[in-house]
């Protein structure tokens, strides 16, 4: 019998994958993002934080798959080195994590 990974936020559970990625992406909520950000010593998420965490989340339910990081920098304005100091893990980890969006699987 296999255990599925879960996480509580605020007394809801959330299906994870093995590395902590939501499964249902239509489940996430803003209080979902800065669990995740707390996670990851972020405790405040800034304007640039939901930039890059809306255009994800946007991309995503158009077109079913996460957008290149390469793609992400250019359509939302902020630099590499930027995603990188805003998401501790990098844009494709803890971005595409805390926008409740499964991680790209291409290369950045």
């Amino acid at each position: 019998m296999s255990i599925i990974p879960e996480i509580e936020i605020d007394g809801v559970k959330y299906e994870v994958d093995g590395k902590g990625f939501l499964q249902t992406p239509e489940k996430w909520n803003e209080k979902v993002a800065r669990a995740f950000a707390a996670m990851e010593g972020v405790t405040e998420l800034t304007e640039d934080h939901w930039k890059a965490i809306n255009y994800l989340r946007s991309y995503y339910t158009k077109n079913g798959i996460c957008p290149m990081i390469r793609r992400l920098v250019k359509e939302t304005g902020l630099s590499l080195k930027q995603l990188w100091t805003l998401f501790p893990n990098g844009p494709a980890d803890s971005a595409c994590k805390w926008a409740g969006v499964p991680k790209p699987t291409g290369c950045v």
